[in-house]
């Protein structure tokens, strides 16, 4: 039997392979009311990062995005909502790696996932070769953050959970918690309807 033969005897000839293409246009589906500036600077290099970090699969796309459009507020930011008064929350976390004064507000959130803590900031500047420690303004760079997010996600080893579509798991992976859990369910099967 032909390989054509044996495809269309197991149901596989003419089955499509998913448009996976992370797009601006496809972006502001999932999220209506993004900055168009980090959509376009998240869309320009989505897909060259999600091929190297073996984010190939609808779920694994599906799931990423969900979290990433959580995390930053519809991709209307990349930075912790809060301000100085806030992010003294942080200051003294040495769970963080937050052991000098100021640390807190230096390190907060930044990033596609929300980057906190000098010690997170130092290491995924040694994974990235990108002094985030020094210059934990770059953390919110589109291109920065996108890579920060694709190298944190690889790091954590979060595939198999989206393998296993456990948004439950990618979230306390993610967060630590179950922190915005609805929303990111929600966010979910939104990316799922747009990446078929």
């Amino acid at each position: 039997m032909s390989m054509r033969g044996l495809a269309a005897f197991i149901g596989l000839e003419g089955s499509a392979q998913p448009n996976l293409a992370v797009t601006t246009e496809r972006l502001a589906q999932l999220a209506p009311s993004a900055n168009p500036a980090i959509l376009a600077g998240i869309a320009e290099r989505f897909d060259r990062l999600a091929a190297e970090h073996d984010v190939t699969t609808r779920l694994r796309l599906c799931h990423f995005l969900a979290q990433a459009a959580h995390e930053t507020d519809g991709f209307r930011t990349l930075e912790e909502y809060g301000g100085p008064a806030y992010f003294v929350r942080y200051e003294g976390r040495r769970d963080l790696g937050n052991v000098q004064a100021g640390d807190g507000l230096r390190y907060h959130g930044r990033g596609i996932f929300q980057l906190t803590g000098r010690a997170n900031y130092r290491r995924l500047s040694d994974i990235l070769d990108i002094d985030l420690e020094a210059e934990p303004e770059r953390a919110k760079e589109p291109a920065v953050s996108l890579a920060v997010a694709f190298a944190y996600w690889t790091e954590s080893d979060i595939n198999p959970a989206a393998d296993a579509d456990n948004v439950t798991q990618v979230t306390k992976l993610i967060n630590g918690g179950s922190n915005g859990l609805a929303e990111r369910t929600r966010n979910l099967r939104a990316a799922k309807g747009i990446w078929l």
